[in-house]
């Protein structure tokens, strides 16, 4: 690795921040069409004589679990499953990673499958064939690159936190940017030109990875051996830990099933019931999608300021408290949307500033839940067992979000404002029970306060 340095960071790291923002700008890109997609085209294409490969057998399974599926509620549960397993296969990804192939390895294949995805989707019988080289590939990419920004920094350097900032930065550098580019050549343009889009973006984040290789870590391999013969026993107080643990990443899935309405529900309302025109100029729904990153850049500084002055006063909640509080937004922003549904039309279109105003505030709440949630399994966890539990972590998102696909099924058998109403209600739930936890996790871990 040659040590090269840009504002006190290694250069490894903007190649990585780089690499991640333009992977990210693929994954949101394709994710901002798809519910469109699958609703206005492909599923309806499917049922007149173009055969999908794979999709009459996937919809009758999910029939057989649930009954008949019209247009939308099938596009819902498809996209619940193709979300959830993006979370459920960096699990194997880490691990096929750490103990055979090395990080570098795993990322350039993981990349490489994620374009192929990105560009088998514009031939449409092999739609569930892309979404497979999608996970697949994910799985390899996500958990991989992430480790190697730790790896930039030796042991107790104070500029890892600031590193793992500017890594997210990219994250949602490249989420902001995605719906504006592909949503807009998929919507104005054809869909598989935004589908393309995605793809030359893989491409394009791959390309920065292999040529600034040189910067970066060298893959570490685990030695498998002495990884089982690790003295892996655990006290009465680590097994009470992992039990608050596991409950907490057992309520939060019920977090994400509603926060991941985004990328569905909400998106199909952004499209058919929210007005977007603004003087003359018809703002392409998609672009809906990027609120949420542009409101984490704004609102991430701000709160990060905010908490050093409660903390300087003595006055900052608690890890579980912000949680709660972060699952008691989510409720609150689409509460807002019941009362401004409740009196209005089922045809009417509401002004996009109720929608903004919803966005806003769902997006204060996952930065009180998402990161801090993170923070304290890395905080509490086992020393022996952090790898295993984030991992645990990081399954109650592939949960959430094969749940939310669920929850979508009911979008169209329920009006508007009850559907909003119920969402609300499951948030505002989750939230209370979040609560519930905080004294199992106090008493056997007193850095919970």
């Amino acid at each position: 690795m040659i040590e090269k340095t840009i504002l006190g960071h290694p250069l490894g790291l903007f190649v990585l921040f780089f690499t991640e923002m333009w992977e990210r700008f693929s994954y949101y890109g394709m994710r901002a069409l798809l519910v469109l997609y699958m609703t206005q085209h492909l599923i309806e294409s499917a049922h007149s004589g173009h055969p999908v490969l794979g999709f009459g057998f996937l919809q009758a399974f999910l029939e057989s679990l649930y009954g008949p599926l019209a247009t939308q509620p099938l596009a819902s549960q498809i996209y619940g499953l193709y979300t959830g397993l993006v979370y459920f296969t960096p699990f194997f990804g880490g691990m096929i990673a750490d103990l055979f192939w090395g990080q570098r390895k795993a990322v350039v294949v993981g990349g490489l499958l994620m374009a192929a995805g990105h560009f088998l989707m514009a031939i449409e019988s092999l739609f569930l064939v892309a979404l497979s080289f999608l996970i697949i590939g994910n799985g390899f990419f996500k958990p991989n690159i992430s480790t190697q920004v730790g790896r930039l920094y030796p042991e107790g350097d104070p500029r890892r936190d600031g590193a793992f900032t500017i890594f997210y930065m990219g994250i949602n550098l490249g989420a902001f940017f995605a719906p504006l580019v592909c949503g807009t050549l998929g919507q104005v343009y054809g869909w598989h030109y935004g589908f393309a889009a995605a793809g030359i973006g893989m491409l394009i984040g791959l390309a920065v990875y292999l040529f600034g290789q040189r910067y970066l870590p060298e893959s570490l391999l685990k030695d498998k051996t002495a990884a089982l013969d690790q003295d892996q026993s655990l006290t009465r107080q680590d097994w009470q830990t992992i039990g608050g643990l596991v409950i907490l990443a057992t309520i939060n899935i019920l977090f994400w099933a509603v926060y991941e309405q985004q990328g569905n529900t909400l998106q199909l309302f952004a499209d058919k019931n929210t007005d977007w025109q603004l003087g003359s100029w018809q703002m392409p729904s998609t672009w809906f999608q990027s609120l949420n990153p542009l409101f984490i850049f704004i609102l991430a500084p701000l709160l990060d300021r905010f908490s050093r002055v409660l903390v300087r006063y003595g006055k900052d909640p608690s890890t579980i408290s912000k949680m709660s509080l972060g699952a008691l937004m989510l409720s609150l922003s689409f509460l807002v949307l019941y009362f401004v549904l409740k009196d209005t039309l089922a045809t009417d279109k509401i002004s996009c500033g109720w929608l903004v105003l919803c966005t806003f505030i769902y997006t204060t709440g996952e930065l009180y839940l998402s990161p801090i949630g993170l923070s304290l399994v890395s905080k509490v966890s086992p020393v022996k067992w952090v790898s295993l539990l984030m991992g645990m972590w990081f399954l109650s998102s592939f949960f959430g979000n094969y749940l939310s696909g669920y929850l979508g099924t009911f979008y169209d058998t329920l009006s508007k404002d009850h559907f909003f109403l119920m969402l609300s209600i499951i948030a505002g739930v989750t939230g209370l029970a979040i609560m519930c936890v905080k004294p199992l996790l106090k008493q056997v871990n007193r850095s919970v306060h």
